[in-house]
């Protein structure tokens, strides 16, 4: 899948650009905030829905305006062409594709960005929502049901919680609904993740070799969010009284996780911070890689400061990895690369929201 346009509007310091890109390698070059990292994340946006920094959305929009606009014009391996955009007016988020009004789930599904950044170690040593995000957004691209199944146990779950926190405490004939139903679509979302961490596993078992050979074999666990042994339904009302002190509902699908050990690393405390990174970006090319086998063509591979995240060895592995591939690759930074000096790429140079063309390197 290739980017071939993406035009911003509004978004953090980016007031009007465009950008027209090739196949191949592509290299944004230029000081800090400048507004490199905010090409990555609109091209994010469009296929995830949200960014990959923290903080709150308002943060994304330009100081002093209510609105922004992403648009992308991507085309797929088979040729087929799709224009994709994603606004914001207040509070109101919109989805276009093709020019139609469409949901944000339509727009996620009809685009692939994979990103590597300076924050994407917290999906080693981050709390375990982040963790589930990276699996559901697979999951999402293989199973056509998995967006309703998911939306069906977020319902179910706010309506179990708003009753724990209800005053007077509800009657228990009031929870046995949404129980059964959170049973019932986390049993599909449980079934779904584990049949996606167990195809996935031998992409991360291959990167993480290439990656971080010291380390031994890779292993990869996890855990549901409620016991092996019970059925999700009887342990919600067996601890309905323990979750009505703590005014939420403590077992689930929500509280799902995963972990990854090594042979001669079993914990993550026993990596160091460089290996988490590697680890990290592991992942990330084992879901790429995933989904190139599965959907036949490789998602947009972004790499955020790649000089300041990796060490020489290892930027030249995974851009000699995804150059192989024929991936589209988008990779910042405040100069150009030492590995990047003698591969044929495109260069731009960002300077205050704005992004000029420098031609190739």
């Amino acid at each position: 899948m290739k980017l071939e346009r993406l035009r911003i509007q509004g978004l953090r310091c980016l007031t009007e650009v465009e950008l027209s890109l090739s196949d191949g390698l592509h290299v944004l070059i230029g000081p800090n905030g400048a507004g490199k990292t905010s090409v990555l994340e609109a091209a994010f946006l469009l296929s995830h829905g949200r960014s990959f920094r923290s903080g709150a959305r308002e943060a994304l929009l330009q100081r002093g305006e209510n609105a922004l606009s992403v648009f992308g014009e991507w085309r797929h391996a088979d040729g087929h062409a799709v224009r994709l955009g994603l606004g914001r007016n207040g509070s109101r988020w919109e989805a276009r594709i093709d020019g139609e009004k469409g949901s944000l789930g339509q727009l996620v599904q009809a685009c692939a960005v994979v990103c590597f950044e300076p924050g994407s170690h917290a999906l080693i040593a981050g709390a375990a929502d982040e963790r589930r995000r990276y699996l559901d957004w697979g999951v999402f691209h293989v199973e056509h049901d998995f967006l309703l199944a998911w939306r069906r146990y977020q319902r179910a779950l706010k309506q179990r919680n708003s009753l724990l926190r209800s005053q007077p405490v509800a009657e228990a004939s009031l929870f046995l609904p949404w129980e059964a139903e959170l049973a019932q679509t986390a049993n599909l979302i449980d079934t779904w993740r584990r049949r996606y961490l167990d195809d996935l596993l031998p992409h991360l078992q291959s990167q993480a070799h290439s990656l971080l050979p010291e380390l031994g074999a890779l292993d990869c666990r996890y855990r549901r969010g409620w016991s092996d042994e019970r059925d999700l339904g009887e342990q919600l009302a067996e601890q309905r009284g323990r979750d009505l002190a703590r005014g939420h509902t403590t077992a689930g699908a929500h509280r799902a996780d995963w972990s990854i050990g090594f042979e001669h690393a079993p914990l993550r405390e026993h990596l160091s911070r460089g290996q988490e990174k590697l680890t990290a970006l592991s992942c990330l090319l084992a879901q790429a890689s995933l989904h190139a086998e599965r959907r036949g063509e490789w998602p947009l591979m972004c790499l955020d400061d790649l000089a300041s995240e990796l060490d020489q060895a290892h930027q030249e592995a995974v851009l000699a990895q995804l150059q192989a591939s024929g991936a589209q690759i988008l990779v910042t930074g405040t100069d150009l690369p030492a590995p990047l000096a003698a591969l044929p790429a495109h260069v731009f140079h960002v300077e205050h929201g704005r992004i000029l063309p420098a031609g190739p390197a």
